[in-house]
């Protein structure tokens, strides 16, 4: 079956995966370069996501959002708020967790993308055409205050992810 929406945004999960596994020189050392260049395609992936795919969908579905769109967006947050932190390989372990189960929801047969797949289809050139002209996320250094860290594993709290358990 022809799915260019979903086969988009995966073909888009598997260059974010390529560019964190390229990132990691190993265990404990990160080459800070290569991982900017993840931090900001994932981010730009989840504005992707959220201001037009997800938006897409819930105008097609009447204003109504997609039920498993609130938990992404909860997934969403916690990776937005991995971040902003600097990438050690307890951080690491926490974002590869986070993007398999996350992934899993959308690409899974009737899953996110799938669903979005369905409701858009009438729209689907006109959504791969805003997809196409998406401007990159500008990021920021990262923020080594003890209150971010808190906030960050709030954020993951929300979504249903303990870092202390995912991190190891």
């Amino acid at each position: 079956m022809n799915k260019p929406i979903y086969d988009f945004f995966t073909n888009d999960h598997r260059r974010i995966d390529q560019l964190l596994e390229d990132s990691i020189e190993n265990k404990k050392v990160t080459n800070l370069d290569l991982y900017h260049q993840f931090r900001v395609g994932l981010l730009t992936h989840i504005k992707m996501e959220e201001k037009i795919l997800f938006k897409a969908a819930q105008e097609a579905n009447g204003g109504q959002p997609v039920p498993i769109a609130a938990q992404l967006r909860l997934e969403h947050g916690a990776l937005t708020a991995l971040m902003t932190v600097y990438p050690d390989e307890k951080v690491i372990n926490a974002v590869r967790h986070i993007l398999e189960v996350h992934d899993e929801r959308e690409e899974k047969p009737g899953g996110m993308y799938d669903i979005c797949e369905q409701l858009t289809e009438h729209r689907t050139e006109e959504i791969l055409e805003e997809l196409a002209n998406v401007t990159e996320v500008p990021v920021h250094p990262f923020n080594t205050s003890d209150m971010v860290f808190g906030a960050m594993t709030r954020a993951l709290l929300r979504a249903g992810f303990d870092f202390d358990v995912i991190s190891k």
